[in-house]
């Protein structure tokens, strides 16, 4: 079953009008970014079909990302890259990503509802986190939907760049076939060096010295 508005109509009824729904992805990916999107959607002309991008196609998600693109008031999508997720951790570059994302848009939010357990904490906006909220909120599911499908094309890219680990397929997950092509090529430059996934791969230094 699609998500739906009753959230984001309660909230409404309140007397806010720009609520924004925030959802990230490639949080467990061994390579790449963690993306994030934020959008608000028009209430009045929300695309059919919107949900969690994980119940889609691919090609339903990028049908629905084009028909959220030309309808929604705002969108944005932001993305933290594979060393700055090294130097900070997933967690914080997750924070990092969402909260990119939210202030980007234009015109800004009056209230967040965001994907999951935490709020976000340099946000200075009102905000909810709901659990499984791509799954229940539109603008949550819409922005998930954003997040999966500029992510997937941004792994489609770096496919292009870095062949044989087959990034186009799994996105920089954890699957067998991806954990072959590291044993066969050892870490490509966007891997995330400090994700259990990947040290084993990573040459030992010698560091005794001559």
């Amino acid at each position: 079953m699609a998500c739906t508005a009753r959230i984001e109509k309660r909230l409404r009824a309140s007397g806010i009008a720009l609520i924004a729904g925030v959802d990230e992805v490639g949080r467990g990916s061994l390579a790449g970014p963690v993306v994030a999107a934020a959008v608000i959607l028009n209430l009045e002309d929300i695309p059919d079909g919107i949900n969690d991008s994980k119940q889609l196609t691919a090609k339903k998600r990028e049908e629905l990302a084009a028909e959220i693109e030309a309808r929604a008031v705002a969108y944005s999508v932001a993305r933290v890259e594979h060393d700055e997720i090294d130097k900070i951790n997933i967690l914080q570059a997750t924070f990092a990503a969402m909260t990119r994302a939210v202030k980007a848009l234009q015109p800004k939010s009056e209230y967040v509802l965001i994907d999951g357990r935490q709020l976000l904490p340099s946000l200075d906006c009102p905000q909810q986190a709901i659990i499984k909220g791509d799954s229940l909120s539109v603008s949550i599911g819409a922005a998930s939907i954003m997040a999966k499908v500029a992510r997937d094309r941004w792994m489609r890219e770096y496919d292009r760049q870095y062949p044989g680990y087959g990034f186009s397929s799994h996105v920089g997950y954890n699957t067998r076939r991806h954990q072959e092509a590291l044993a066969l090529l050892g870490p490509s430059a966007i891997h995330r060096l400090t994700f259990r996934g990947v040290l084993s791969f990573q040459p030992l230094l010698d560091l005794r010295g001559d």
